[in-house]
């Protein structure tokens, strides 16, 4: 299980975001496991294990640009004795020559050094090489980015462009990745209905289930919609269990504080309450259903993408087999003045404008177009009072996490 009954026994106190993750660093196990995919369809995946160098890279020392190639030190004027294209391979260069070469062309055997070729003056068909040129230059010596058998990837890297352009680079057609984790997501609400269909008095459609898993795709996992949970406490119960039969993680958004109609709370076999010192985003929860571990978020919608960002996020990662992930931050200057309670984080949705972060005109937790007419969420730390014009700010900017 992956997800122990006993690993988050805490006392009532609200948690700083860090002691939450901490604690999902610390006491949540990853999922084993691993299949061999081809290239491409590793994107996006965990690598399950270390890639290693099978060939040094480069392969063989090449010139880094067009030019002329010769041995170092040169003096007087070299006969041009050979043409080097690339992909070529090209003889031994007598001594007190050189040769026409372009860019990633092996070196000839008898060259260490490239003229590139603007920098270059012929002579009645013989290069004059100008003094001041050190030896080795504009080449890539073989096995200088890696050395045969040296580590290019690490296990739990998750595997972006750059990283499947490395594979590739070193020759590997399939890579050893971490099986998709299984994360099942509920709403939960009588007052809500799906998207399509019409509203009954005092209704509303949802949206943050279709919000989770969005934010879920960019991660590496296979998502099931298990719709929208009812306020029925034995409903509730025997959804739930099921689907932590066929799950790995289970992420509710609604029904996780002390109201009576919370049945998500009384339907796991433990539950440690999160109370995060956070705004948005304070009731959160984390407990274990028929051995599955849930994730239960808050219910509006804003709470629920911070309490997404700093829980679900790291959880699925830790969960995956993943190396920890920052979430990206830039600043900015602050274009209003906000006071807030010191003691817990702010996360306030700020439109950039000018070289400056503009707030929101609402505050509330539940406004969505705050998210799609916001830029960044400018995040102010727990001592923080007031926040005035012209003071810096710390931004996690919507294109990064988005």
């Amino acid at each position: 299980m992956a997800l122990p009954d006993d690993c988050f026994a805490l006392d009532d106190s609200p948690l700083t975001v860090e002691a939450a993750q901490a604690l999902i660093a610390a006491r949540v196990t990853p999922l084993g496991g691993e299949e061999w995919v081809p290239l491409i369809a590793a994107l996006g995946r965990v690598l399950a294990r270390p890639l290693h160098a099978a060939t040094p890279l480069p392969p063989f020392t090449n010139a880094a640009l067009d030019g002329y190639a010769f041995q170092h030190p040169a003096t007087g004027p070299l006969p041009i004795a050979a043409r080097i294209t690339a992909g070529q391979a090209a003889g031994a260069l007598e001594p007190g020559t050189a040769a026409r070469i372009f860019t990633g062309a092996a070196l000839p055997e008898g060259a260490d050094t490239v003229l590139m070729q603007e920098a270059a003056r012929l002579v009645g068909g013989a290069l004059l090489v100008p003094p001041g040129l050190a030896r080795g230059a504009n080449t890539r010596r073989a096995g200088e980015e890696l050395a045969l058998g040296a580590e290019g990837l690490p296990a739990g890297r998750r595997l972006r462009a750059p990283e499947i352009g490395l594979a590739a680079a070193l020759g590997a057609a399939t890579l050893p990745v971490r099986p998709l984790l299984r994360v099942g997501v509920f709403s939960t609400g009588d007052e809500l209905v799906p998207p399509g269909q019409p509203l009954g008095p005092a209704q509303a459609h949802d949206s943050n289930r279709f919000t989770l898993m969005a934010l879920l795709a960019a991660l590496p996992v296979a998502v099931t919609d298990h719709g929208i949970l009812r306020d029925d406490a034995a409903e509730t119960r025997r959804a739930l269990h099921a689907a932590a039969e066929s799950q790995d993680l289970l992420l509710t958004s609604g029904g996780v504080s002390a109201g009576e109609e919370d049945h998500v709370r009384a339907s796991l076999g433990r539950l440690d309450f999160w109370r995060l010192a956070v705004k948005p985003g304070r009731p959160a929860a984390l407990g274990v259903v028929a051995g599955t571990p849930l994730l239960g978020l808050p219910g509006n919608p804003v709470a629920a993408v911070v309490a997404f960002l700093h829980l679900a996020r790291p959880l699925v990662l830790r969960l995956a087999g993943a190396q920890p992930e920052t979430l990206p931050r830039l600043t900015a200057i602050a274009g209003f003045h906000h006071t807030k309670r010191p003691g817990r984080r702010e996360y306030l949705r700020v439109a950039l404008r000018d070289g400056t972060a503009q707030k929101f005109p609402r505050e509330g937790s539940a406004w969505l177009t705050s998210l799609t007419q916001s830029d960044a969420l400018a995040e102010l730390p727990e001592a923080l009072e007031v926040v005035g014009p012209g003071d810096a700010l710390r931004l996690l900017p919507f294109q990064g996490i988005f």
